[in-house]
């Protein structure tokens, strides 16, 4: 059987500005502003992963209909008996006039083309008509579970999951990742994922239950559990309002820590207590040397307390360590590292990292001058 995945998103290697946020979701960027980063700094750092994994598992439902509506619409090109459970003659006209539907990522409606809103709206209404028809029934009597999408995929994760899997391995393996599945498709893997995101994240009580505006939280249910809908149009307001929350609240700060920085909070808290110790000694060891009149070439190796002290303070402030930056490296978790691959981020922090160089040397050398050649007084 030939493979009707949508190919993975690649990476725009050209640009010469930040990602925005879609970008980052659709796996259209590299790290450290990859999706994978972005996971982990929902998890970590705003305590809001919830709302990242509902729009994972909306985009993840919306691509498992539309593979399941392109396998029918092959069906009904090349005439296969499959085709003939699609279900009216409507149907199949709806089928045949939707197209390949090759757009990769599932976006909020703002950031859709015309093109891509109206064959997901025809998309929709096809499995609306599909669900009334009651053609499920016909497909679902032939569903193997050991063939399902249900079944199969890694992605289809419980809600005591936790932290996502698929995202704790590497940072390396989002980058490619797409969210077309690679097995054949059901209806009742549409109708579970469906009802996996409302139990999940939405109804009142849930273990992973997300804030959202209480009409659409109601309209949702209603019509999964009351009309017996699960196209993606059900989705459709929350995922706009989730995104723009996400794109608000925490996108700025990702930015400002992935591309002016390269450290993590634990990691800045080190170096702040590194530094206030280092700069304490430094400091006592400076004012000894002085009332004793120590002469100034034994003086001079205040030049390594004062450094180390410096150097940290400077990290800290900028949260950015400049050798790390330079040899191209950003910390996603507390010690642990990955390369700098976006080619705007790392510039970006090139050039940062030599003004905090900058700022260290000079800050170093004018204590270390201060201290070395001011006269010495025997107490």
């Amino acid at each position: 059987m030939a493979d009707f995945t949508t190919p993975s998103p690649q990476p725009d290697m050209d640009r010469n500005r930040l990602p925005t946020l879609f970008e980052v979701l659709s796996r259209r960027t590299l790290p450290p502003v990859d999706l994978f980063s972005f996971y982990i700094y929902m998890r970590d750092q705003q305590r809001s992963v919830d709302y990242l994994d509902f729009w994972l598992d909306v985009a993840q439902h919306m691509s498992l209909c539309r593979h399941y509506v392109r396998e029918l619409r092959r069906s009904v090109m090349i005439g296969t008996p499959d085709g003939e459970k699609s279900g009216s003659k409507r149907s199949s006209q709806i089928l045949e006039n939707l197209g390949e539907m090759n757009h990769p990522a599932a976006g909020p409606s703002m950031l859709m083309s015309e093109k891509e809103k109206n064959q997901d709206a025809q998309m929709s209404a096809f499995l609306r008509e599909e669900a009334a028809n009651g053609a499920n029934n016909g497909l679902n009597n032939g569903h193997s579970p050991s063939n399902s999408l249900g079944s199969a995929n890694p992605r289809q994760t419980t809600s005591n999951d936790r932290p996502r899997p698929s995202f704790m391995s590497s940072p390396m393996e989002l980058t490619s990742d797409s969210n077309s599945p690679a097995h054949t498709v059901a209806r009742a893997d549409i109708r579970a994922s469906a009802e996996k995101i409302l139990y999940t994240f939405l109804l009142p009580g849930a273990e992973r239950e997300i804030i959202l505006p209480g009409a659409i939280t109601q309209d949702i249910t209603l019509s999964i559990e009351e009309r017996g809908r699960d196209d993606p149009e059900v989705f459709d307001a929350a995922k706009d309002y989730v995104f723009q929350a996400m794109e608000r609240d925490a996108f700025p700060g990702f930015l400002r820590m992935k591309a002016l920085g390269n450290l993590v909070p634990p990691s800045l808290m080190m170096r702040l207590i590194i530094g206030l110790l280092a700069m304490f000694g430094a400091f006592w060891v400076a004012f000894i040397l002085i009332f004793l009149d120590y002469p100034r070439h034994i003086r001079v190796w205040l030049i390594l307390p004062f450094t180390v002290g410096v150097y940290a303070l400077c990290s800290h402030q900028y949260a950015l360590d400049p050798i790390l930056a330079l040899v191209g490296f950003s910390e996603y978790t507390f010690m642990s590292f990955s390369r700098i691959r976006e080619p705007y981020v790392r510039k970006l922090l090139n050039k940062r990292a030599l003004m905090v160089l900058g700022v260290t040397i000079l800050i170093d050398a004018a204590l270390v001058v201060l201290f070395v050649f001011v006269p010495g007084k025997r107490l």
